[in-house]
C-alpha cells in the first residue's frame, strides 16, 4: 500500500506540473513574448484581419502575385459561408492540412501541372514553360506553404506591372522588400510572403 500511495501521489504531481502548470506557463510566455506567432501570425490589413502570414491563400485576380499550389482552399471564409444553403451544403468545408502526396507517374498530377502550365503561359506572355518555377506548379509538402522563390515572384512581375499599371522598378522593389534570407543564414531557402507581397501591391492601386 505504501508504495500504491506513492506511485498514485507521484502521478497525480505530474499530471498538475505536465499537464497543467508546464502548458500554461508556455502559453503565458509565448503571449507576453510572441504574442503575434502565439496567436497565428494574423495580418490586418486597414482594421481588418484578411489571413496568417502562415497559411497560402490562392490569389486569382490579375493584379496580384500567384503562391504554391494547395490541395486544400486555405482562403478566409465569412460567417455567410458557413451557413448551408438550399440543398443544405456548407461552403466552408474546413481547414486541413497536408499534400495529395501524388507520385510524379499520377495521372490527376500530369493532369493539373499541364493545365497550370498552359494557365499560366496564357496569363504571361514571353515566358517559356522551361522558365517557369517548380514552386508554382507543386505544392509544398504540408500544403500550407504561404511563401515562394524570389525567382517565382520576378517571373510575375511583368504580368502583374501589366494588369496593375505599377511599374517593373517599382514592383521588384516590393519583391526585394518581401524577400527573407535561409533562417539562421543556413537553413532552407530564400522566400517571399505572397499575402505581405500582394497586400503592398493592393495599397498602390489607384
Amino acid at each position: 500500500m505504501k508504495f500504491l500511495k506513492n506511485a498514485i501521489m507521484l502521478s497525480v504531481v505530474m499530471i498538475v506540473l505536465c499537464g497543467l502548470v508546464y502548458p500554461l506557463a508556455i502559453t503565458g510566455i509565448g503571449k507576453v513574448f510572441f504574442s503575434n506567432k502565439a496567436n497565428g501570425s494574423i495580418i490586418s490589413y486597414k482594421g481588418k484581419e484578411v489571413g496568417s502570414a502562415l497559411l497560402g491563400q490562392n490569389f486569382t485576380d490579375p493584379r496580384f502575385f500567384r503562391g504554391r499550389v494547395s490541395s486544400v482552399n486555405y482562403n478566409t471564409y465569412t460567417k455567410a459561408d458557413m451557413k448551408p444553403d438550399k440543398t443544405g451544403k456548407v461552403a466552408y468545408s474546413g481547414v486541413g492540412s497536408g499534400s495529395q502526396n501524388l507520385a510524379p507517374s499520377n495521372k490527376a498530377l500530369k493532369e493539373r501541372v499541364a493545365k497550370d502550365i498552359q494557365d499560366f503561359l496564357k496569363s504571361h506572355p514571353g515566358v517559356k514553360k522551361s522558365d517557369i518555377p517548380t514552386d508554382l506548379l507543386t505544392s509544398s509538402g504540408s500544403g500550407l506553404d504561404p511563401d515562394i522563390s524570389p525567382k517565382a515572384a520576378e517571373i510575375q512581375i511583368p504580368a502583374v506591372s501589366k494588369a496593375t499599371g505599377i511599374s517593373r522598378d517599382k514592383l521588384q522593389k516590393i519583391v526585394d522588400k518581401y524577400t527573407e534570407g535561409k533562417t539562421l543564414g543556413v537553413l532552407g531557402a530564400s522566400r517571399v510572403n505572397v499575402l505581405k507581397l500582394n497586400l503592398e501591391v493592393n495599397s498602390m492601386l489607384k
